[in-house]
């Protein structure tokens, strides 16, 4: 049945309404210039650094940071708070800015979605693959930055009882705290180490003018683990209380070795339990191999 002159004109009409819509909200986005890319702080150095390596990330920068301009008149502060503390516990990864991992995670998905187009026309089946394809491209900033985090918390965790160890030996022969935390970060050999990274901007703080407790304080924000937040706020009380603070870091370190080892014996004891699972399932599977041919005689009629 086909339409009377009168539907026809009122839906091409809002058919060039919507289109004149849309038209004049794309031309208001493409005349606000794309913002500036951070180049103070951490978050500058980060950038720079990943900038100069090169990679797929120098072609995507210029079209995040000009999505992340429009993103940033969304009313969404709480969401902008959550993901810049995620940010910050990743080491300021990759010098993003909170509506920038947004626009990465908007790029992540119309980008596996067109991938799904093509995947839904050889195989169509319904546009699954297009959604499946948007879904994962949208979450795979995240991905990657949890796995960062991850990373970064289990690098910290495993090499702070050693550096506390450094710092109180060098500090028993003399040295102050700036002084021996910069004897620890000289010593270093791999200074792409995360543990590297947070000592050196203790250091970084401290001269700047900071106290001793703030730039302790801004450490456990960014590295909120058990052992680090127990480090910090044993070194704030040995400062308030006056305690020497080369005791209290050897104490510190030996009771973070301590736990490290009951951890270790935790996940021992909780991987054989784990093991139970698979191994049921072999048993089951062979003994099914082997009583198997002769379930089906029985069941057959021709006996064994």
């Amino acid at each position: 049945m086909g339409m009377t002159p009168v539907t026809a004109l009122f839906f091409y009409l809002s058919l060039a309404l919507c289109v004149l819509g849309f038209g004049v909200f794309v031309y208001q986005l493409a005349l606000t210039p794309a913002d500036i890319q951070p180049d103070v702080g951490i978050k500058g150095l980060k950038r720079q650094a990943v900038l100069d390596e090169g990679g797929p990330f120098n072609t995507v920068e210029p079209l995040m940071r000009w999505l992340a301009t429009r993103i940033a008149a969304l009313p969404i502060a709480d969401m902008r708070e959550k993901v810049n503390a995620q940010i910050r516990h990743a080491g300021e990864y990759l010098g993003l800015t909170a509506d920038e991992y947004l626009a990465l995670c908007v790029l992540g998905s119309l980008g596996f979605a067109l991938f799904g187009f093509v995947v839904d026309y050889l195989a169509p089946i319904g546009g699954v693959f297009v959604l499946m394809f948007a879904a994962f491209g949208a979450i795979l900033p995240h991905m990657q930055l949890s796995g960062e985090i991850e990373r970064r918390f289990t690098q910290v965790n495993r090499g702070l009882p050693f550096a506390i160890d450094l710092v109180a030996l060098t500090m028993s022969a003399g040295l102050d705290f700036p002084g021996a935390l910069r004897q620890v970060t000289e010593k270093t050999s791999d200074k792409n180490d995360a543990l590297y990274e947070e000592m050196q901007r203790i250091l970084q703080e401290l001269e700047l003018g900071r106290t001793r407790k703030q730039a302790l304080l801004a450490f456990a924000d960014r590295c909120p683990t058990e052992a680090v937040r127990d480090f910090v706020s044993s070194v704030v009380q040995a400062e308030e209380k006056g305690n020497p603070l080369a005791d209290v870091l050897q104490i510190q370190a030996t009771m973070l070795r301590m736990r490290r080892s009951v951890a270790a014996e935790e996940s021992a004891a909780r991987a054989g339990v784990l093991m139970m699972g698979p191994l049921m399932l072999i048993f089951a599977t062979i003994m099914l191999i082997i009583l198997g041919p002769f379930a089906v005689n029985i069941m057959s009629g021709h006996g064994i």
